[in-house]
Parts: structure tokens; C-alpha cells; sequence
């Protein structure tokens, strides 16, 4: 098994459905039935029904355990399937709307990292994330608090959402705010937009990754910026071929973008929304097993973990 690492998956995204059930019930909670189709996966059918979704899992977490059983349960899955690494983005807004305070909820998901690694060897690592469609004045405030209470586990900054709303300039304070502070810094961009997005991003944000970024394979300048500059791209074909931004996975720009020289790496994103896993995405890019290596090994080189952690992972992936 080729050894995995990770860098771009969502902690609410990755709830399975029986854990979503089982929180639910915990909880005191239904879930609607039409949640799931007949074979006990997440109904989907669009873009917008991804969201629906999405919203309505999320509805099951109620307390800082239920977020500590997630992370837990995701890193133990991506063990399973050889992953040594896993960044995941966390975003304080959900436990903050539960009541849940931004120190107990940090607590529970640094508990669920450790029980993971004491059990199956993983590292786990948390990227706190904004929301872009809510603002940047809030970007603001959630960076505030990550550097007023660190954690050696928050190793980055990043930011999901709408990517149509705001730009990336708006955010500027927000991500220097993290980047001065020794934060590594990431963005969603290039997936829904096309690359004037990644290019906004690259020019205004001290960014070394890009969430998504396929769109910059539309722009052949772009590709030649992105490797000129060692900027990495958090590729997601899975997902991006559930919400239709490709027809498949054939017609996936990963090659491309591998062939012009851009550092990419492979991750899941949502992952039993869009019926994939880490381990899928590795077995159906289509690449042999050096350039499997090669990407965990850019993977590892591109987390933000700290140099003596890169040092012992690298020794894992490296053959």
C-alpha cells in the first residue's frame, strides 16, 4: 500500500452517513429520510443538493464530543488506507452558533487527533478556516482568536465558501494577520471560478496553496506562475467531478496540470458526499506508482506541519 497524506478535506464534510445517524440519534435527532438514497448514501443530484445536504448532517452535531468523534473517525478511516498525514479544515463557526466556545471545541478535536495517532499512527493537523460569503470583518475576528489561543495542532489559515462573494483583497488584513504570526496560509480558488480567481489570489494573499485551483489549467500562463513559484495545488478530482465541473475523470485537468510543471497534490474533500475516500483518489488518478510517491511526498512538503514533523513523515512516504 502506497503510504498517503492529505491536506485538503472538510471536518463537517467528512461525516459518514451511519456516523451522522449515530450522532443524530445521540443526540435526540431525526434526520430526513430523503437524506439518503437506497443504499444508504447521501442523496445527491447537483451542486445545490450537495449543500442541502451538507446543512442537514450537520444539524446532528450538538456537542464538542460529537466534533472529537468526527475528526476521530475520519483519521482512523484514512489510516486504514494508508494515510499518515491529514490536515483538515475546521471551521469555528458551527460550534460557535451550538454555544460551543472556540477553547472547548479546539479541546475535542485535539483529543480525537491524539486518540487517533495513540491508535493507528496518524498525524492529524487542523487548518482554521472562514467563511467567505459571511465576510471578512468575521475572517478578522476568527483570526484574532486563533493567535490569541494557539495550539501547537492549528497549523494554518485558510478559506472556503462562496467564491463568487468578496475578493481575495478583502481578506488581505485577515491573512497577513496569519502569515506575521507564522500561520501557513491557503485559499479556495480556481474551482467554480475560473483563473482570475487563482490569480487574485496569488497576487493579493501570501498563500503558498491553492484549494482546488483546477481552473488554472485554463490558462497556460497561469500553469507556467503557479510553477515558477512552487505554489501547490489541492486537487480534488472526486469531488469535481460530483459537482460537474467535469464530466469525468478522464477529462480531468490533473495530468495537464502535472505535465506543466504545477505541484499538485490528492484529497478527497467531502468525501462520502461525493461516494470517494483518499484511497480512491489515489487508486483512480490514473498515475503509477512513483508519481503516487512523488505526490505524497509533495503533500508532506507542502502541509503546514512544523519541519521536524515534515522530517518524520517524509521518511514514511519516501520508499
Amino acid at each position: 500500500m502506497i503510504p498517503k497524506a492529505e491536506i485538503h478535506c472538510h471536518l463537517e464534510g467528512s461525516i459518514p452517513p451511519k456516523l451522522a445517524v449515530a450522532l443524530a440519534e445521540r443526540n435526540g435527532l431525526a434526520l430526513p429520510p430523503n437524506l439518503f438514497d437506497e443504499k444508504g448514501h447521501y442523496a445527491l443530484t447537483d451542486f445545490w443538493s450537495f449543500l442541502q445536504a451538507y446543512d442537514r448532517v450537520c444539524t446532528s452535531l450538538k456537542t464538542a464530543r460529537d466534533f472529537r468523534d468526527v475528526i476521530y473517525t475520519y483519521l482512523a478511516g484514512a489510516a486504514g488506507e494508508g494515510a499518515v498525514y491529514v490536515e483538515m479544515f475546521c471551521s469555528p463557526e458551527r460550534p460557535a452558533a451550538l454555544g460551543i466556545s472556540y477553547a472547548a471545541w479546539l479541546a475535542a478535536l485535539v483529543e480525537g487527533i491524539d486518540d487517533a495517532e495513540r491508535d493507528f499512527g496518524i498525524v492529524g493537523r487542523i487548518i482554521i478556516i472562514c467563511i467567505r460569503h459571511l465576510g471578512p470583518e468575521r475572517a478578522d475576528a476568527m483570526v484574532r482568536t486563533m493567535i490569541a489561543e494557539p495550539h501547537p495542532y492549528v497549523v494554518g489559515f485558510g478559506m472556503g465558501g462562496d467564491e463568487a462573494k468578496f475578493d481575495p483583497v478583502d481578506f488581505a488584513p485577515a491573512y497577513r494577520h496569519a502569515h506575521e504570526n507564522g500561520y501557513g496560509c491557503t485559499v479556495h480558488a480556481g474551482e467554480v471560478l475560473g483563473p482570475e480567481s487563482v490569480w487574485a489570489s496569488i497576487r493579493d494573499l501570501p498563500v503558498t496553496r491553492i484549494g482546488h485551483g483546477v481552473r488554472s489549467a485554463d490558462d497556460p500562463a497561469l500553469m507556467e506562475e503557479l510553477a515558477r513559484r512552487g505554489i501547490v495545488l489541492e486537487v480534488c478530482p472526486g469531488s469535481n467531478v460530483a459537482l460537474g465541473l467535469y464530466p469525468d475523470r478522464a477529462s480531468h485537468p490533473l495530468h495537464r496540470l502535472i505535465a506543466a510543471g504545477v505541484r499538485v497534490t490528492l484529497n478527497s474533500d467531502d468525501p462520502p458526499f461525493f461516494h470517494t475516500t483518499l484511497g480512491t483518489e489515489y487508486d483512480l488518478s490514473g498515475l503509477d506508482e512513483p508519481a503516487l510517491r512523488d505526490i505524497a511526498r509533495t503533500t508532506i512538503e507542502a502541509s503546514f506541519a512544523d519541519d521536524a514533523t515534515k522530517r518524520r513523515l517524509l521518511g514514511k512516504v519516501s520508499p
